[in-house]
């Protein structure tokens, strides 16, 4: 079982004045606002020892302490929720991911998820490390599309999980970034890890860290925009997101790692269009668990991304 996660800190002369919740917000970036409030009114807060209520106002000095308690476990439950299958046999189902859907029930997505979705679709789960619930591979971002493979069983899950860990997938994506790459065709290999300062995100600029290998090619330059087929060498969390956006060409939409840059014209234009990261998990290519023969399946591109490359092509 996870503990409670137990935070202090004393208050800076310059919280004079200041909200309690203001504070612990500015103090702690990795807690939402709403999340530390919460937090607050459950008595999880004490300033000086005791607790206190959001509004309290500071005058600086005071030992602030915070605890985050371990979190509950999810139990997923059958949901009838859209969802398009691409590939099904009794090892494994390929899905097109959907954009805005969660992979896996956890803190403030207890339902909705794709793993909600799966118990309700996929009638002839035999289950993994003892539960009967669909094994997840891989993820994609909530609001990244396309194919995501789900083993059905456990020795499925494994052969699968090798196969990721070991390279033997091809995984292309696409995706719409800000700007047009000077090479036609690059490839980026850092080093990966956690952002020294902003602990959410993830960074290729570390000295220490696990390797990390993209390689894109420039499909479609527009103004201001281009569309870029990216190969996943590598699975780090936000990897293609943040390769690219440190190479200078963050994805549109990307409020995380795009969020300083500002595109004007059609690139702007597509971006309302899209209201979401410009990224889609096109093709997967693995060897299957079961014969070892190679499957390739390929996710269609949703209406959203189809919309806004036509706005970019000026149709």
């Amino acid at each position: 079982m996870v503990a409670p996660d137990a935070r202090e800190h004393r208050a800076p002369p310059e919280a004079r004045g200041e909200r309690l919740d203001q504070v612990l917000a500015r103090l702690f970036p990795e807690l939402t606002r709403s999340r530390i409030q919460g937090l607050i009114e459950a008595g999880h807060a004490q300033v000086d020892g005791k607790p206190a209520k959001a509004s309290l106002r500071l005058k600086g000095g005071e030992q602030l302490s915070l605890v985050v308690p371990a979190p509950v476990p999810a139990v997923p439950v059958a949901e009838e929720l859209p969802l398009a299958v691409l590939h099904e046999d009794r090892d494994l189902v390929v899905v097109d991911k959907a954009a805005g859907m969660v992979v896996h029930p956890g803190a403030g997505h207890a339902s909705g998820t794709l793993v909600n979705a799966l118990l309700h679709r996929v009638k002839d789960l035999a289950g993994v490390g003892g539960e009967l619930r669909p094994g997840i591979v891989h993820r994609l971002d909530k609001d990244t599309t396309g194919c995501l493979v789900v083993a059905k069983h456990e020795n499925a899950l494994v052969a699968l999980q090798k196969a990721f860990k070991t390279r033997a997938v091809e995984k292309t994506y696409l995706a719409l970034v800000h700007g047009v790459p000077k090479a036609a065709e690059a490839r980026i290999e850092t080093l990966y890890g956690r952002h020294p300062v902003h602990r959410q995100r993830f960074t290729g600029k570390v000295k220490e860290g696990k390797p990390a290998i993209t390689v894109y090619r420039v499909r479609e330059a527009f103004e201001g925009a281009a569309c870029v087929e990216v190969d996943l060498l590598t699975g780090r969390t936000h990897q293609i997101r943040v390769h690219l956006a440190e190479a200078g060409h963050p994805l549109l939409c990307d409020s995380v790692y795009g969020a300083g840059r500002k595109a004007k014209g059609r690139a702007e234009e597509a971006q309302e269009v899209l209201g979401r990261q410009a990224l889609h998990a096109w093709k997967l290519a693995f060897p299957h668990p079961r014969t070892g023969k190679v499957l390739h399946v390929e996710a269609p591109l949703p209406p959203d991304f189809t919309a806004a490359l036509k706005v970019l092509r000026g149709r």
